[in-house]
């Protein structure tokens, strides 16, 4: 019984084996063909993978060039305008500069000022005894140079006053943007809070916004009325962030601490001259000064200059002489920073 009983058992295992050896044979292909499907599949998922990261790589490189592309264009385009602007920053006609000026006054108003400081000059230099020929000299001096030198006076006096508040007026509109408020709310708070002329250069602002135009072409043209270039600056930074996008905190962070660095270099360079102004001084009065002293000493010596013709023609060639001095000093003691 125990002998059947494991003859039984022996041919079930044996049947058993031999069912899963067949069954095995016949699902091996199957099995295999799922694993390289499976396989298959991996791979095709890990190149679809590899196809959106370069996909995306090179939308990024393209998203990259184009902004590029477009930063460049609206330089070129600024660097067109800006040319076009600078024949009137830099040699303006004399309407623009009284208005640079900040003098409100009309061209008519002007001439006749100009008019009446001509013919009170004349009439002191005819109570103090000028020779006549040298009136004519004064009447022009009086009517169309002094009137001029007193406008650019203003002007300069006016751009420096500007530069000296200017990088504090970025610096409240960085906070401004930095705590939330739009730009408009910045330039409206300069134009309401900052001392001149920052506080009129910025209410143009706010006035042309008023009237339909945007903040970028409005700060594109603050160079007409404030003729610095960083005012120019300040216009190119506005008109690149509106196209391109970007931080605008960061820019004009950025541009505030480049103004603050040029005011230094400035006054760096100012304090490096000042030693060769102390000479040009010395020597562009030294002749005045030897003059008087010998008229104070000898006077009979140096009248002949004064009285003569021929004194009178070297004083002019001299003055001549001296005047062209001056200008080649003064070129070289000035420096664009």
């Amino acid at each position: 019984m125990f002998g059947i009983d494991t003859t039984v058992l022996a041919f079930v295992l044996l049947a058993g084996c031999s069912a899963g050896a067949v069954a095995y044979a016949l699902l091996f292909t199957r099995i295999a063909n799922e694993n390289q499907t499976g396989k298959r599949l991996q791979n095709i998922k890990a190149a679809e993978t590899d196809r959106n990261v370069v996909k995306a790589s090179r939308d990024r490189v393209a998203e990259a060039a184009k902004r590029r592309k477009s930063v460049q264009d609206s330089l070129k385009d600024l660097e067109e305008k800006q040319k076009v602007k600078n024949v009137n920053v830099k040699k303006p006609p004399l309407k623009i500069q009284i208005r640079q000026a900040g003098m409100d006054i009309s061209m008519e108003r002007f001439y006749i000022y100009s008019g009446i400081c001509g013919l009170v000059l004349t009439l002191i230099a005819f109570v103090l005894g000028v020779p006549l020929y040298a009136l004519l000299g004064v009447t022009l001096a009086g009517t169309l140079g002094l009137p001029r030198w007193f406008v650019s006076f203003r002007r300069g006096r006016r751009v420096k006053a500007f530069l000296k508040e200017f990088p504090n007026a970025l610096d409240v509109i960085v906070r401004a943007v930095k705590s939330g408020l739009p730009l408009n709310d910045g330039i409206r708070l300069i134009a309401n809070e900052s001392p001149e002329p920052v506080k009129t250069e910025f209410r143009r602002i706010v006035d042309s916004q008023q009237l339909g135009i945007s903040i970028p072409e409005a700060v594109m043209r603050m160079p007409e009325t404030m003729p610095c270039p960083e005012a120019g600056f300040f216009g190119i930074v506005i008109q690149i962030q509106s196209q391109a996008g970007g931080n605008l905190s960061e820019a004009l962070g950025n541009l505030s601490r480049v103004l603050r660095d040029r005011k230094k270099m400035k006054a760096k360079v100012q304090a490096l001259s000042m030693e060769a102004k102390a000479s040009a001084v010395i020597i562009g009065a030294l002749p005045f000064v030897v003059a008087f002293m010998v008229y104070l000493s000898s006077p009979n010596y140096i009248m002949p200059l004064f009285v003569t013709h021929t004194g009178n023609l070297i004083l002019g060639i001299a003055g001549l002489w001296m005047s062209i001095g001056i200008f080649v000093m003064r070129k070289m003691m000035n420096f664009e920073v």
